[in-house]
């Protein structure tokens, strides 16, 4: 049996043998001209977050932050979610928008697992909202609970503050705690099979509500004289969003898609999950 100290000698041998069969050369410079930081910068960054975001299917709302609440009450009424996960840290007023408050204690782990699989949506804060590519990343601190808390239920709401939004991914990257879990999300989950069937909800929420706080007045607000809003005069956004302040909703705008977000705050969703066989032809097809 070969012993640790002449196991440790082979090595060393081994590796002076490569080293003195390898031609000796001086390192190559490794070029660092990449970009380091985003090149957006002002109020259009909330409004290529939104941009984005629409693009991959996800609701949008943005109001001030003195009416998160009633946007996030809101918005979790029209989607039916009454049975809400609330991670640890979470404002509290936003908690009290849920019905139904399931605390993270009663939600994680092992022993909260089945409780956690009948809630209806889960209210989370973000660590970053990347404006260039639409993407929310946490890193499961307070207000935003274990992995598994934004993962199970089929409703994910998502409150993303002026602060957390950046341009691009290096700038998000800046902000991430080194060693931290992260998940990074885009849009509502989706997956298409091998004929590019396009499957939503089956490994994450089948729907994704953000909420920006945005106190910049926006330029496409338009009031009659009642008082009213109604849909602007503008082109649509890159992936055809149109947003809007929310009748009867004061401070509340929705940006969606025309046809997915029609009026108020219908959410557009999912087809319901399932769990058949993806070639199974028998399947509606998605409109």
């Amino acid at each position: 049996m070969t012993s640790p100290a002449h196991a440790g000698s082979a090595r060393a041998e081994i590796l002076a043998r490569i080293r003195a069969a390898r031609p000796q050369a001086p390192p190559l410079p490794v070029p660092r001209d990449y970009h380091a930081a985003g090149t957006y910068a002002g109020d259009g960054l909330v409004d290529l977050l939104a941009d984005r975001l629409g693009d991959y299917g996800a609701n949008v709302l943005r109001c001030s932050p003195a009416d998160a609440p009633a946007a996030i009450a809101a918005a979790l009424a029209e989607a039916g979610a009454r049975r809400v996960a609330i991670p640890d840290g979470l404002p509290e007023p936003w908690a009290a928008a849920a019905a139904v408050p399931l605390a993270e204690s009663q939600v994680s782990g092992r022993a909260g697992r089945a409780a956690l699989e009948t809630a209806d949506a889960v209210v989370t804060t973000v660590t970053a909202a990347i404006a260039q590519t639409g993407t929310l990343i946490l890193d499961h601190g307070p207000g935003q609970g274990p992995r598994e808390l934004t993962l199970i239920p089929d409703l994910h709401l998502a409150v993303v503050a002026p602060a957390g939004i950046v341009a691009a991914v290096p700038d998000a990257i800046a902000r991430i705690t080194p060693g931290a879990s992260l998940t990074w999300v885009s849009g509502p989950s989706a997956t298409s099979d091998i004929e590019l069937n396009r499957v939503e909800g089956v490994h994450g929420p089948r729907t994704l509500i953000v909420v920006i706080l945005d106190d910049v007045p926006l330029p496409w607000e338009r009031h009659d004289d009642e008082g009213t809003a109604g849909p602007p005069s503008l082109p649509a956004g890159r992936g055809g969003h149109v947003p809007w302040r929310s009748p009867g909703r004061a401070g509340i705008v929705v940006c969606t898609t025309p046809g997915r977000l029609d009026a108020g705050l219908r959410l557009r969703r999912g087809p319901p999950r399932h769990r058949r066989n993806p070639l199974d032809r028998s399947w509606p097809e998605r409109q």
